[in-house]
Order: C-alpha cells, then sequence, then structure tokens
C-alpha cells in the first residue's frame, strides 16, 4: 500500500516529475552559454514520445480545451535517472 509520509509511490512520483523539470530547465540554460556548444544540441532535441492533440468540449456553460504531450529532451530524461537514483538511495 502507497504511504502518503514515506517512501511511497506518491513521492517517487514527486521526485521523477521534479528531476524532469529540472533537468529540462538545465538543458534550456546550456542552451544559452557558448560553453557546451558541441554537445548541447544532442542534450536539448525533444523527442516526442506521444501527443494528443488538443480539443475542445462546449458544454454551453463552460468550454474545457484539454491536449497532453510528452517530449523530453536527454537533459530531462537524465534528470529522471538521478531522481531515481537519489530516490533509491536515499
Amino acid at each position: 500500500m502507497a504511504k502518503f509520509g514515506g517512501r511511497g509511490y506518491g513521492m517517487c512520483i514527486l521526485f521523477v516529475v521534479i528531476g524532469a523539470i529540472l533537468g529540462g530547465i538545465l538543458g534550456e540554460l546550456m542552451r544559452q552559454v557558448d560553453l557546451f556548444a558541441g554537445v548541447v544540441p544532442y542534450l536539448v532535441t525533444t523527442y516526442p514520445v506521444f501527443n494528443i492533440e488538443p480539443f475542445t468540449v462546449n458544454l454551453y456553460v463552460i468550454q474545457l480545451t484539454l491536449g497532453l504531450s510528452f517530449a523530453p529532451n536527454l537533459m530531462s530524461i537524465l534528470g529522471i535517472v538521478l531522481a531515481l537514483f537519489l530516490f533509491r538511495r536515499y
């Protein structure tokens, strides 16, 4: 059973999401620095995994537009791997 306060599934998902976000931000910051000019295009190229195009549902009271896209870059994948390593270690 999953725990909310300890090392349950929720904490693991939180680690993975934060690792992906921080890895993506680090990749975008590296794009701005010329120090890593030869390697950066490989690290910040996005790879679309799935893409659900936005669609609109009009309920006459509210209008909902829903869509989902997952296109990580290599830095965000490395962030996920590092987050899983840190989760398992600590």
